[in-house]
């Protein structure tokens, strides 16, 4: 796959997740509690997710860029849209943002793209989904299955263009006025879920708590770009003392790798899990507004 240390890392982060979720499934799954297949479909959706993202899904170009860290700088991918394009560019020559909060805002771009592609593969998933109930030899005796499938689906594509059209609003404010100094938070997925949250039913006792818990949830996220930094210049000493010879150098830097490999993997799981945590309640405070 050629894939970078950090990419590996996160790879094996996302994995882990999805074995653990797949053996939930099986569980409610031996009870009876999956009969209309929703929950299997969304484990589906979620492989194909991580297939897709990491390039192996037999599809060249197909990676979604790593949006925790970027090794090249800020030139070294496309935006694939005209629109984030034409707003990058701006942002660049506007003479307002430092090195440090073009990196940001460039984390932010690749976060904005990386959702588009999740919408897009979700959306391809809920047409077939689709086509296979049209072509039901005898629809009507799975009619109640099918409508309370295609609701579930259609309403976690109108969160996710939901969050897209936010996010995009975000960056074209940002991209025009700059970084606000008083801004509470600073990663792109915190800052998603702070403006999802402010939108679902919670009263400001909630709010406030759910606060505290996206500050938390942003410090351990900084920890985990740490260690990714990290891991990725352990990777280049190690090919470095390689190529040198020195065993003993050799064997001390295979130990130091070991140990932040093992660091960031641990780290990015916890992360990923956390953010499904966070992502599950404002989803359950949303659904509460529609009804």
């Amino acid at each position: 796959l050629h894939l970078s240390a950090v990419k590996l890392a996160e790879l094996h982060s996302d994995l882990k997740i999805q074995e653990k979720d797949e053996l939930s499934w099986k569980k409610l799954k031996a009870e009876g509690l999956d009969e209309d297949g929703e929950k299997e479909a969304k484990l589906r959706r979620n492989l194909n997710v991580i297939m897709t993202k990491y390039g192996m899904n037999g599809k060249k170009d197909s990676q979604l860029i790593d949006t925790n860290y970027i090794k090249d700088g800020t030139e070294s991918d496309t935006l694939d849209d005209p629109r984030l394009e034409k707003l990058w560019s701006k942002a660049k020559t506007s003479g307002k943002f430092s090195d440090e909060e073009l990196d940001k805002l460039w984390r932010e771009f690749k976060h904005h793209k990386e959702k588009i592609r999740e919408y897009n593969i979700l959306l391809d998933t809920v047409s077939r989904t689709e086509d296979s109930y049209k072509n039901l030899i005898n629809p009507s005796e799975e009619n109640l299955v099918k409508e309370e499938i295609l609701h579930n689906k259609h309403r976690e594509l109108k969160e996710k263009l939901r969050s897209i059209n936010q996010g995009f609003e975000r960056l074209r404010k940002v991209s025009h006025q700059g970084y606000d100094t008083t801004s509470e938070f600073e990663e792109p997925r915190v800052i998603d879920l702070w403006d999802m949250a402010k939108s679902a039913n919670f009263t400001e006792k909630e709010l406030e708590s759910f606060r505290e818990e996206l500050k938390h949830f942003e410090a351990k996220i900084e920890k985990h770009h740490h260690y990714q930094k990290q891991l990725e210049i352990s990777h280049q000493k190690l090919k470095h003392v390689e190529e040198t010879g020195d065993k003993d150098h050799l064997n001390r830097n295979k130990e130091k790798y070991a140990m932040l490999q093992e660091k960031t993997k641990e780290l990015g799981y916890k992360v990923k899990k956390h953010l499904q945590d966070l992502s599950s309640r404002i989803s359950q405070g949303l659904q509460h507004n529609e009804l």
